[in-house]
């Protein structure tokens, strides 16, 4: 139950964001939505944004796409006390390699303090397991690709494939239903009524990397801020493909098992013809029954 419960919420917090990587819903979305001037000039259609939105797989595909090619990343990781006071950290700068098809991680540069890692060398912190899970490779990983239709759908056999299954599911459906988050339900359905009657949709025109964009921005009515998840999420989608190029938000909810309180900001870069994760920061305040509360920051810089 608590390997379980960790990795649902590692995904809520690491939620880098992204692509729903489901069927297009082809019902009409019910909610008013503000827009302004600018977008109402353009003859936008609402209801087919709203669709593609759901239907996205950008985020999906530039992680994927990301496992492929050579990169170099900057991490920043920092497990802070109660009063925000670093306890544990690693720094550390890694370069992504591929060989016949396979990619390995090679440290070229880090710096531990703390109890980062215990003494056989495991990570002592989920979230830096799980970081370590979606971004380092320390044994040759084979036969990857950034096809993403069905990709999403795949599941292995046993607790850790399942656990992984559901991280993903999560990670990259942001705003969908995802059954099996115990105590949660429909909660982070916000598309989805009732759900969705507890939030205000805007849309309006801005830029991301100086590129022409629509910005999503989704958050609770006055009155529901304690009766979502969501506390805010804005999208950028790049005006001439709908492609997303930045995602930033804010979730927290609380049960008798478990509570977390995250923010996170992903952005994409153009590199060649596709895009790729180029920014990662993250807050994450969370605690599952019986294990000790963890508060984490960090930021992830790649280069490609």
């Amino acid at each position: 139950m608590m390997r379980v419960v960790s990795y649902w919420l590692f995904a809520l917090l690491l939620c880098a964001g992204g692509a729903l990587g489901q069927q297009p819903d082809t019902s009409r979305f019910s909610q008013a939505v503000s827009l302004d001037v600018f977008v109402v000039s353009s003859g936008f259609d609402v209801q087919a944004f709203i669709r593609r939105v759901r239907a996205d797989t950008t985020f999906y595909k530039a992680f994927k796409s990301m496992r492929l090619v050579p990169c170099t990343m900057s991490n920043d990781i920092k497990v802070l006390d109660k009063h925000g006071y670093t306890t544990a950290s690693l720094e550390s700068k890694t370069k992504q390699k591929i060989t016949a098809g396979c990619r390995t991680t090679e440290v070229l540069e880090q710096k531990v303090t703390g109890d980062f890692y215990k003494r056989n060398g495991d990570y002592n912190y989920y979230t830096a397991k799980l970081y370590a899970y979606l971004f380092f490779a320390d044994k040759p990983q084979c036969n990857e690709n950034d096809i993403v239709a069905g990709a999403l759908d795949a599941r292995g056999e046993g607790q850790l494939e399942k656990s992984k299954y559901e991280l993903k599911q999560l990670m990259f459906n942001p705003g969908g239903k995802v059954n099996g988050v115990p105590f949660m339900g429909a909660h982070a359905s916000i598309f989805d009524m009732p759900e969705a009657a507890k939030y205000e949709f805007s849309i309006r025109r801005d830029t991301a990397y100086a590129t022409p964009c629509f910005l999503l921005t989704i958050k609770p009515k006055a009155g529901r801020e304690h009766d979502v998840v969501y506390n805010e999420m804005n999208t950028w989608f790049r005006t001439t493909d709908y492609s997303i190029l930045a995602r930033d938000y804010s979730l927290s909810y609380h049960t008798l098992v478990y509570d977390f309180d995250v923010r996170m900001r992903v952005l994409l870069r153009q590199a060649g013809a596709k895009l790729f994760p180029s920014f990662i920061s993250y807050y994450g305040n969370w605690q599952v029954l019986t294990k000790k509360r963890e508060r984490v920051k960090f930021t992830t810089n790649i280069s490609y």
